[in-house]
């Protein structure tokens, strides 16, 4: 059982940063993807950023060159970088990771909220 831990999220101004850290505990023989997801009261829950084994990334449009993901791979663990942060950006954000054996899990989340 992989359980993805967050950690980061908080208040902020219009066009300040956060950065958002998720890391991978439980047995863990391989992780496929990890990434990032986000849901904002009244709407679906969207992909932001993912990040794959060989390093290939993938951005929602929404955040693209404002929002940076990294991964580190000897401690499991995931990064969300964000900067110029918009009101639009608040949510409550989700790691996501996705391991070798195509099984998925889902952190508990951390709340993100953009004051403007």
């Amino acid at each position: 059982q992989v359980q993805p831990v967050e950690s980061g999220g908080g208040l902020v101004q219009a066009g300040g940063s956060l950065r958002l850290s998720c890391a991978a505990t439980g047995s863990i023989f391989s992780i496929k993807t990890m990434g990032w997801y986000r849901q904002a009261p009244g709407k679906r829950r969207e992909l932001v950023a993912e990040i794959r084994g060989g390093g290939n990334t993938n951005y929602a449009d929404s955040v693209k060159g404002r929002f940076t993901i990294s991964g580190d791979n000897a401690k499991n663990t995931v990064y969300l970088q964000m900067n110029s942060l918009k009101a639009e950006d608040t949510a409550v954000y989700y790691c996501w990771i996705i391991t070798a054996d195509n099984f998925g899990y889902w952190g508990q989340g951390t709340q993100v909220t953009v004051s403007s």
